[in-house]
């Protein structure tokens, strides 16, 4: 499950590249074959909403026939010290040997907020079928994988805000 964190750290860093300049996330999957190669796939339609489900129904079903893969959308967190804020969510799933999988939330502060653009530490939502001891070795490669896109680390790294 490590390496399918690696992979959704990945990917949250690049959509965290994507709406730092101000345009919504397109829902992406990034997803990795047996040999290693990874790819990506975006889901647009007219509709977000329709756009977000039909990546949700790619990473259910393993259309890409992947052993890993990472689903971003664009959402919102309610957290203790703000009602609604503006996130990522992230749905990541290992297919082999056997399905794990795991969520996690990277609360952003879109470029119009008066106070400009910033990343907040992620929020681990859940597991499912992932050992308790396993939790912080999947946390730490999720942080390895957001700083293995050179890009969109900076990005993040410039723009972290830990104060919520």
């Amino acid at each position: 499950m490590q390496e399918t964190a690696r992979l959704a750290g990945f990917f949250a860093a690049h959509a965290i590249w994507n709406v730092s300049g101000g345009d919504p996330l397109v829902p992406l999957m990034g997803y990795e074959q047996a040999g290693g190669d990874r790819a990506v796939a975006r889901f647009t339609d007219e509709d977000p909403t329709i756009s977000a489900l039909t990546g949700q129904e790619a990473l259910e079903s393993n259309e890409f026939a992947a052993t890993r893969a990472a689903l971003v959308v664009e959402g919102f967190i309610h957290l203790a010290a703000t009602p609604r804020t503006d996130a990522l969510i992230v749905r990541a799933v290992s297919y082999f040997p056997e399905r794990c999988a795991m969520a996690v939330a990277v609360p952003f502060r879109p470029h119009t907020d008066r106070d400009g653009f910033a990343v907040h530490r992620p929020r681990f939502l859940g597991f499912d079928n992932v050992e308790r001891e396993e939790f912080l070795k999947i946390a730490d490669a999720f942080h390895e994988g957001v700083h293995s896109h050179e890009e969109a680390s900076g990005v993040w790294n410039a723009s972290l805000d830990e104060s919520i």
